[in-house]
């Protein structure tokens, strides 16, 4: 057996292979030559002391003792050509992590897929930067692989007790994504990278009988009776099916507006909103690493902050090292915003959203619009910043100490954020509940990180699409939907996932129940 170590190291000795081969050496005793091989387990940063160190999970190989590198293979999907068929609604990560494992079950998904695919999807984005078009069904959230694609591909997940993570990084793994993601405490795929990832999960499952459908949007359920007999299409066709898994995402407020409308039970959902902050990732640095200069060996800082202001929770949300601000708006008449990092956080920039818990009686402006209540709030805040910028995607902005003054900025600085800024009070913007707890928060802040709280951080608002602002119901024990036989309320749309894994995990659930109730599967290893 190897011998399995925990340890520290310097960040040069970690990132050079000889070094540590000698460090470990020393560190059980015995001569280099001993060591055949050192396969790295887990990998993270401590910078809690002035001297930064790198922890390692080891598996060390000595004396000749022999070793081999575990393969990463993907399953050996069977042709479901003329298998049962399960409608997938929606190709983000809960979409195509159903798709797969359904064909793993032995079920033929179709996958309907409003946007583009992920190359069509390019050109969409180029119009909303360059110039302001949102298209409905092709923009940062809708189109193939949803709105992870292009938000950034961030792994990191608290779900434990929601399933197999690493099963879902293998996979990514096996399509095609560094193997480091298995290694790292906070993997990161990079924008510029899933795309061809992406693409390969589509061939596989197009290659194995499965089907996609791109830009067909979802216009109607049918149900007869109390049970799932198809879906209806923008151009009038209806695609037959008695298992639907309904996996749209956060942003498909159409959908959330079709169930209601068909009074098809859904709830409405708390979740936080605020800004995204931007400051020269070499601060942030600097703030993290207690340094002048980072050096070759560490990578971009991030951060993550928690505080309680004014009795609610205030926090850092999907921060992104050497990154820039993406416009995210998903219709004419809003602006929106949230961040992504290529695969080396090489930007000049770090952003994160610093984001407010809300609660249901926040929305009770909107309380006429039942379950929509949120997705009102949300949409009034998104509408008031679009007015505000000139009715166009620039965004309401602001320097961060500017805004705790109520002091509209005399000058913004250019940022990552392509489409441009406005200089407004961002209080403007906000509800003034919202405003409060985010002017004392970033002060609070400051306390915290030395250097945090400068004029040289920039505020964009809003962040505003942190999670659903709706809840599909579903029965815990089949995962469909209580009222509606065949229905499987999936991923971040339904209410049942945070980010990439999470929602690949409910996916694969779903897609197993899914299975089950169609042809009967037992448990897969």
């Amino acid at each position: 057996m190897p011998k399995e170590l925990l340890i520290q190291v310097p960040p040069e000795t970690a990132a050079d292979a000889s070094a540590l081969k000698l460090h470990v050496a020393r560190h059980i005793r015995i001569s280099e030559s001993q060591i055949d091989h050192i396969t790295i387990l887990k990998r993270s940063i401590d910078a809690r002391q002035r001297a930064i160190k790198i922890n390692l999970k080891l598996h060390v190989f000595v004396d000749g003792e022999p070793f081999s590198e575990d393969p990463i293979a993907l399953p050996d999907y069977p042709d479901v050509s003329n298998a049962p068929e399960v409608l997938v609604i929606g190709a983000g990560p809960a979409g195509l992590f159903a798709a797969l494992r359904l064909i793993e079950l032995g079920c033929r998904p179709i996958v309907i897929e409003r946007g583009k695919d992920v190359r069509g999807r390019r050109r969409d984005l180029k119009a909303i930067n360059r110039d302001h078009i949102v298209d409905e069904d092709s923009n940062y959230c809708f189109g193939e692989g949803g709105a992870g694609t292009y938000s950034d591909g961030k792994l990191y997940t608290r779900s434990k007790k929601r399933g197999d993570i690493d099963r879902i990084l293998r996979l990514l793994v096996g399509f095609g994504a560094s193997a480091d993601i298995l290694v790292e405490a906070h993997p990161h795929i990079g924008t510029n990278k899933l795309p061809k990832i992406i693409e390969d999960i589509r061939e596989k499952i197009i290659e194995r009988g499965g089907k996609v459908l791109f830009e067909t949007r979802m216009t109607d359920l049918i149900i007869e009776g109390s049970a799932v007999r198809g879906i209806v299409t923008q151009n009038g066709d209806r695609i037959p099916a008695q298992s639907l898994i309904l996996a749209t995402g956060h942003s498909a407020r159409d959908v959330f507006e079709l169930l209601h409308r068909k009074n098809i039970l859904i709830e409405a959902k708390p979740f936080a909103l605020g800004v995204r902050a931007e400051h020269p990732q070499n601060l942030i640095d600097q703030i993290q690493y207690s340094c002048d200069y980072r050096g070759a060996f560490l990578p971009p800082a991030p951060y993550s902050i928690v505080k309680q202001v004014n009795g609610r929770g205030m926090y850092s949300f999907c921060m992104c090292p050497g990154g820039v601000i993406a416009p995210c708006a998903t219709s004419p008449g809003e602006v929106v915003t949230n961040g992504w990092s290529p695969s080396k956080r090489d930007q000049a920039t770090a952003n994160s959203g610093i984001v407010v818990e809300l609660r249901l009686e926040d929305f009770a402006p909107f309380a006429k619009e039942g379950p929509l209540a949120g997705v009102a709030f949300q949409r009034d805040i998104e509408q008031r910043a679009w007015r505000l910028a000139g009715e166009t995607q620039r965004v309401p902005a602001q320097r961060m100490v500017d805004f705790s003054k109520a002091k509209v900025s005399a000058d913004i600085p250019k940022t990552s954020y392509v489409p441009g800024t406005t200089s407004v009070e961002l209080g403007n913007v906000f509800p003034g509940f919202l405003t409060q707890t985010l002017r004392q928060g970033f002060a609070e802040f400051g306390k915290t990180m030395r250097g945090y709280f400068t004029n040289d951080a920039i505020l964009h608002a809003p962040e505003s699409r942190t999670s659903s602002p709706v809840r599909i119901p579903r029965d815990p024990d089949t995962l469909m939907h209580p009222e509606i036989n065949g229905l499987y309320p999936c991923g971040e749309g339904a209410g049942y996932a945070g980010g990439i894994v999470s929602a690949a995990i409910d996916g694969e659930k779903c897609a197993f129940m899914a299975a089950a109730a169609l042809v009967g599967v037992k448990p897969l290893s």
